[in-house]
């Protein structure tokens, strides 16, 4: 998952995000009579965390496959920057037309409860995919990747990259709030302690920025001269820790992991700015979402919480692991 950067003018931020996004279909939340889910409504709404980033647009591919296969319309908006407030916008303009179900990734898991509470009580089907809300009594179901596990795996994937010499790792986070990166993050620091040699340095926050990623790597590299490992939660984190590293002189010295599989990242990985990314299978939980969200509106039994598989990638087996790399169109 990645967060784009500030708009520099409301305007832009309102006219934009009633755009679809780079595969859309259609445009959701256009003006009607009707407050009510009808039935035999065959429309469904996905509402991602921000618009033209990989991630999203490969969950988006596979909800749009999956959709016209079951027969129903998918129509896709997102906000142009990873914010509860541009989302909450978007939300709030479904509730004169609601679709029979919003498939969500919420941008913040209490912001966001009361605006898809509202789409909830006009009758809509809530389906969250990738993020959730804390509040678990919405959704019908939830469909992500095990961001604890994903974690997990990444402080496995240090270890190997240390290959037992000593040092300290920094992980750097999103924003507070973010419930898929803090699982990531806590996953990671957990699994990191069965690991002696390497101790953390604890997680900072960059509110996405990948200025405020970089300048949290030269500050560490400057405080921490044993600094081995960077553990970039998502994409931006990510590209900020490798501009980090590459002012400072030292990509490939310190090993820096991410999270996500971008073309961006690919080809970081490839020219040795990463050296390992934990992947996820974004088409995969936008297939599985649509299913959940048809299956709910048709009556039929919801599974209230699904996983995707996650992947480690390195250098070495890249090529073996391509078809989990992202896209960026359908």
């Amino acid at each position: 998952m990645k967060l784009t950067k500030t708009l520099t003018a409301l305007g832009a931020v309102v006219s934009a995000a009633a755009l679809l996004t780079a595969c859309g279909s259609g445009t959701v939340g256009q003006t009607g009579s009707g407050d009510q889910a009808q039935p035999g409504n065959k429309k469904l709404a996905l509402i991602p965390g921000v618009q033209a980033e990989p991630f999203y647009i490969s969950l988006q591919c596979g909800a749009q496959a999956e959709a016209k296969k079951l027969g129903y319309e998918l129509t896709t908006q997102a906000p142009q920057k990873f914010d509860a407030a541009l989302q909450t916008q978007l939300v709030n303009a479904l509730g004169s037309n609601p679709p029979a179900a919003l498939l969500i990734a919420p941008t913040d898991d209490t912001a966001m409860l009361a605006p898809i509470q509202q789409v909830k009580n006009r009758g809509a089907k809530i389906v969250e995919v990738d993020t959730s809300l804390k509040d678990t009594s919405v959704a019908v179901s939830s469909v992500s990747s095990d961001n604890t596990a994903g974690g997990r795996l990444a402080a496995q994937t240090m270890a190997k990259l240390a290959a037992g010499k000593s040092g300290s790792v920094l992980v750097l986070d999103t924003i507070a709030g973010t419930s898929t990166t803090a699982a990531r993050a806590k996953g990671f620091e957990d699994e990191l302690k069965n690991t002696p040699n390497l101790k953390s340095i604890g997680v900072q926050f960059t509110q996405n920025e990948p200025d405020q990623a970089a300048s949290k790597v030269t500050a560490a590299l400057s405080s921490t001269p044993d600094l081995i490992g960077i553990f970039a939660t998502n994409l931006n984190t990510g590209e900020g820790a490798a501009t980090g590293l590459r002012n400072a002189g030292k990509v490939g010295a310190v090993n820096l992991v991410g999270f996500d599989a971008s073309p961006s990242e690919v080809e970081g990985l490839k020219n040795g700015q990463y050296q390992a990314l934990i992947a996820q299978d974004p088409a995969a939980i936008g297939t599985q979402g649509v299913q959940q969200a048809v299956a709910a509106i048709e009556g039929k039994p919801v599974t209230r919480n699904l996983t995707a598989e996650l992947h480690s990638i390195t250098k070495a087996d890249m090529d073996a692991n391509s078809q989990y790399f992202y896209k960026q169109s359908c």
